[in-house]
């Protein structure tokens, strides 16, 4: 799978980023498992003519020690459909812009 993950985090990095999880995404049915909207501008033409998937999102995987955010767009209408690929590269330097600027907020060096 591919994913974007930042590890070796120390516990208050870990509250921080839970407490700013929990506050802004929605937490999926497994612990720790978060899912972040893919805003609409960027959806593939294939993603913006699946009404029936929509929204799409990133899923994202807190531990204790590391975060890792998953570059395949997913929807939770679906387990498979032709819409659930890898990242484009604008979807995936959206995705990280956003990951940068939560860090930035948090005041953690990544």
């Amino acid at each position: 799978m591919k994913q974007y993950r930042i590890d070796e985090l120390r516990l208050p990095e870990y509250d921080k980023i839970k407490k700013y999880l929990d506050d802004n995404f929605s937490l999926s049915d497994f612990g720790g498992l978060y899912w972040i909207p893919l805003d609409d501008y960027l959806l593939t033409d294939l993603q913006a003519s699946h009404a029936e998937c929509r929204p799409f999102f990133f899923a994202v995987e807190l531990e204790e020690t590391y975060i890792s955010f998953e570059l395949l767009v997913r929807t939770k209408a679906k387990i498979r459909c032709d819409c659930i690929v890898y990242a484009t590269e604008a979807q995936r330097n959206w995705l990280i812009r956003l990951v940068d600027s939560m860090f930035e907020q948090l005041d953690i060096i990544a």
